[in-house]
């Protein structure tokens, strides 16, 4: 490639030689006070490296979890007082091995446990439920009429009386299946949870609450009498940091394989050294400032420093890999720092600022955690402009690369360009400037693209598992899902419409029938087990008041007969109205949380609602835990397109100012696109489903895939404007760019592989999505760039208003071979 002629940046050995004041004014202010500006950088990092280790939190809230903009959402915080037990609860079960539960120690042992979650901070005690809560009654109905009590004797002192007696409290109470299993091995303690402590009003710590039920376990199984099954939100919370706290030997690991992968590239350990730390100062930063900002990490953004730290690689790695080619052909390593900046720092900012806007279009998904998450995502990338373009560039400049590694670099250039080595890859991929193979890559990519497509329109939203799809099948908190939905009648998937009346509105006869045909409407639904309202205990009570009789188990038109019986399940079931009767729900108790089955009982609920609310009552959606997943099923089915549609639209806008050409914007958002689709067809394959916790991945994909893009093209694009052929042009490209393009994807694809094995399953699914997305973005950039480019940019097209100077200005890229060689 010698004969290559090309503006030219000079090769200048001695420092005196060069002019200080060349180059743009940032690149003159970094540069000609360089030891200022690292001592600045230096201060910045130790201030927010101290922020992020004394202020930084894991702190996860039911609240960020929930679309609170949502109708349903809004209908149950505007009622939750109201609905306890509905919401954010916690499901005890203490299962007896050598027995059932009517061993006195058995209940002694229930009776501790009970007590210890009834005094727990954040525990809404009013509304726990176990056997030794007196809120849980019997009720019967003898010749002298209605007699009742809690179903623990008030005088239990485990005696054979007292035993025999609760038997008969648990059969009247008709307990069995809810709060005692149906074989009588096991039964439940329900712990409704507060938004805040009570005592401190600060939010509740689920890691600190999850560890005490930790230590109950197993303080109360030591002996091997007993097992406590525990499931709800805070446990499932507590077991995911937990498995974070694992998930950091994941980030070391990635760490470790781009230091080896990179020195195996560069065989440099001042380089590759600097790579990695240039890197891991951005993770500081951005914790830091997430920290100093008030924010917390949770589970699901625990995700953003990995990607940090990918993205930081991927730049830094570019700025190392053109100072190493200058400083090979014998340029002074600031000049060649200096060099580098010129030709990548446009084209690096582009590329963070399309990775930025493409996180901040999260922010307009009305779920918490997912703004929050958008918020340190777009927190991280603003950082990687100090730390990998300007930061890196600066540090090599005093460090520079090794003498002989940089030879080293320069002799496989050599090699390249005789076609041997790296020479044959880059021989094989400008084959796709042909027509022949071109077309080939084109019909392959339409023909997966097809395939793709069909395949990711059996997409499913929410969960497709039962249980804690977060979670492998075989967790500990899987395994007690799975033992209480087998032993237990109803499940902890509650589903409730509320029903909004005036005050003692929920006592009219129309309003009681119109909950009893809503209650008969959802049973219709196999995927509903029962379902419990006021109508429930108005039959039942109504039918005691008669002596029993079948014949008027049903809903009476005489206004007084209703009260009697709404005063009757007030003591005994006050779960089922409020204070003044303005608000009952409907509860449906679903056999699981799968999308389809949120989905039925959504378009049931809703056709009700709306033939049969009025100025008189109203319909409200959703309560209840599957009522609140139904809601973020919705948000997220709505926000899964218009969040892709955004983030393409956003990279697109970034491309046309990059390349001042919609042609070769097609050239780099194609593939982009191609990856988008493949990954969700991925997504049907491996049964995930768009959720909260997968829903960014593929925008997050879209933003770091740019990047290849960006810096393969944009090079591309200046040697064709300069007047060389396509296949030449993209030559140069791959020998400059395009390799670092590869080097990059294979590292951070190796990064993330090792997610598969983490304990949290969503994590583990995320890591083989990333990993796939990182690899077929390389491919689509190293691939389907050069063959989109031979029907999108001929040379005619090629010479259209050229992008930014700056961004390749002088590129002296492999030129000038016969000088380098004398160096070496």
């Amino acid at each position: 490639m010698a004969d290559i002629q090309q503006d030219t940046l000079p090769v200048i050995r001695n420092l005196g030689d060069f002019d200080p004041r060349s180059g743009n004014r940032l690149e003159r202010l970094v540069f000609n006070h360089r030891l200022p500006f690292m001592l600045c950088m230096l201060l910045v990092t130790v201030v927010l490296g101290y922020m992020a280790l004394t202020r930084l939190e894991l702190r996860p809230s039911f609240e960020k979890m929930i679309p609170q903009g949502h109708p349903y959402i809004q209908n149950y915080l505007d009622n939750r007082q109201s609905l306890r037990g509905l919401g954010n609860s916690l499901r005890v079960v203490v299962e007896n091995t050598r027995g059932d539960i009517f061993d006195p120690a058995y209940l002694q042992t229930l009776r501790q446990i009970n007590d210890e979650l009834f005094l727990s901070q954040g525990v809404d005690r009013a509304w726990m439920k176990s056997l030794w809560s007196p809120a849980v009654r019997w009720t019967e109905v003898t010749e002298e009429g209605f007699q009742g009590g809690p179903v623990m004797p008030d005088a239990y002192q485990g005696s054979a009386a007292d035993i025999q007696q609760l038997r008969q409290n648990i059969e009247r109470a008709n307990i069995v299946g809810s709060l005692v299993a149906r074989d009588f091995t096991s039964s439940m303690l329900i712990v409704p949870l507060l938004d805040q402590a009570s005592a401190t009003g600060a939010g509740i710590d689920y890691h600190g609450f999850s560890k005490k039920l930790e230590r109950l376990r197993q303080h109360y199984e030591a002996g091997g009498v007993y097992k406590l099954h525990v499931i709800g939100f805070a446990k499932l919370m507590g077991d995911l940091i937990d498995g974070l706290l694992q998930v950091m030997l994941f980030f070391a690991l990635a760490v470790l394989t781009t230091l080896l992968i990179i020195y195996l590239y560069t065989r440099c350990v001042r380089s590759t050294l600097l790579v990695v730390l240039c890197s891991l100062t951005a993770v500081v930063w951005q914790l830091g400032i997430v920290a100093w900002l008030g924010y917390a990490i949770d589970p699901y953004s625990i995700l953003v420093p990995f990607l940090i730290f990918a993205i930081g690689v991927s730049h830094a790695a570019q700025k190392m890999n053109g100072i190493m080619q200058d400083i090979g052909r014998g340029t002074h390593r600031q000049i060649a720092a200096r060099y580098t900046f010129r030709r990548l720092f446009v084209a690096g900012v582009t590329a963070l600022l399309a990775d930025a806007v493409g996180f901040a279009v999260l922010m307009l998904i009305d779920i918490p955690v997912i703004k929050d998450l958008a918020i340190t995502a777009s927190i991280g990338v603003a950082v990687l402009i100090f730390t990998s373009l300007l930061l890196m560039p600066v540090a090599l400049s005093y460090v520079g690369v090794g003498r002989k590694a940089a030879e080293r670099a320069l002799r496989i250039d050599l090699r390249a360009a005789e076609h041997r080595g790296f020479g044959k890859l880059w021989d094989l991929l400008d084959r796709f400037t042909e027509r022949k193979w071109a077309t080939g890559a084109v019909l392959v990519a339409a023909l997966l693209g097809a395939g793709g497509f069909w395949l990711s329109l059996q997409l499913k939203i929410g969960d497709l598992d039962s249980g804690a799809p977060e979670l492998h099948a075989d967790s500990r908190y899987n395994r007690d899902n799975a033992y209480i939905t087998g032993h237990y009648a109803l499940s902890s998937d509650t589903f409730a419409v509320m029903i909004k009346t005036a005050p003692e509105g929920c006592l009219r006869y129309q309003t009681l029938v119109l909950a009893d045909r809503l209650a008969w409407a959802l049973q219709q639904n196999p995927q509903v087990q029962t379902t419990l309202s006021l109508t429930n205990a108005v039959r039942q009570i109504t039918a005691g008041t008669y002596e029993g009789n079948p014949k008027l188990s049903s809903i009476q038109r005489n206004q007084d007969v209703l009260n009697y019986a709404a005063q009757q399940a007030s003591v005994n079931a006050p779960e089922l109205f409020n204070n003044d009767c303005s608000l009952m729900p409907v509860i449906a108790y679903l056999k699981d949380h799968k999308a389809d089955t949120l989905d039925q009982v959504v378009a049931i609920a809703e056709r009700f609602a709306q033939a049969n609310s009025s100025e008189d009552r109203q319909f409200l959606l959703a309560a209840g835990s599957a009522g609140i997943e139904a809601a973020t099923n919705i948000v997220v089915r709505k926000a899964n397109r218009s969040m892709l549609l955004l983030v393409y639209l956003a990279v697109t806008l970034f491309c046309l100012i990059t390349f001042r050409s919609w042609r070769a914007t097609l050239v780099a958002v194609l593939p982009l696109m191609l990856t988008s689709i493949l990954c969700e067809a991925l997504m049907v394959m491996m049964g995930i489903g768009v959720k909260v916790a997968t829903l960014p991945v593929i925008a997050l994909g879209v933003g770091i895939g740019v990047d290849y893009a960006l810096y393969l093209l944009s090079v591309q694009l200046h040697y064709q404007r300069q007047g060389l052929s396509l296949a030449q042009s993209y030559k140069n490209a791959v020998a400059f760019t395009g390799r670092v393009v590869g080097l990059v994807g294979i590292t951070l694809a190796a990064g993330v592989v090792g997610w598969a094995w983490s304990p949290i399953k969503f994590q583990a699914d995320m890591g083989i999505l990333l990993t796939f997305m990182f690899l077929w973005n390389m491919l689509g950039a190293l691939v389907l760039i050069p063959a989109l480019s031979h029907f999108l940019l001929p040379a005619s097209q090629a010479r259209a208003p050229s992008p930014s100077p700056s961004s390749v200005e002088g590129l002296n890229l492999n030129s000038q071979k016969a000088e380098c060689s004398s160096h070496v």
